[in-house]
């Protein structure tokens, strides 16, 4: 039986904590910068955790 494929997409955009919760990037961080607040940016750099009910798909992507 061949090996299963991790998404490299998903690889690329999340990652785990030591406790085996999903680390993810928020959205809307990449450009169009000028007409967002300082606030606005300064809270869409802090590091999100995956919803638990998403979780499961999100691992299962990564090949877990």
């Amino acid at each position: 039986m061949p090996k299963m494929k991790t998404n490299s997409g998903s690889k690329k955009r999340f990652a785990l904590t030591g406790t085996g919760k999903v680390k993810r990037k928020h959205a809307y961080k990449s450009h169009i910068l000028t007409k967002k607040t300082k606030k606005q940016k300064r809270n869409l750099t802090h590091i999100g955790i995956v919803a638990s009910v998403d979780e499961k798909r999100v691992k299962a992507l990564l090949g877990m």
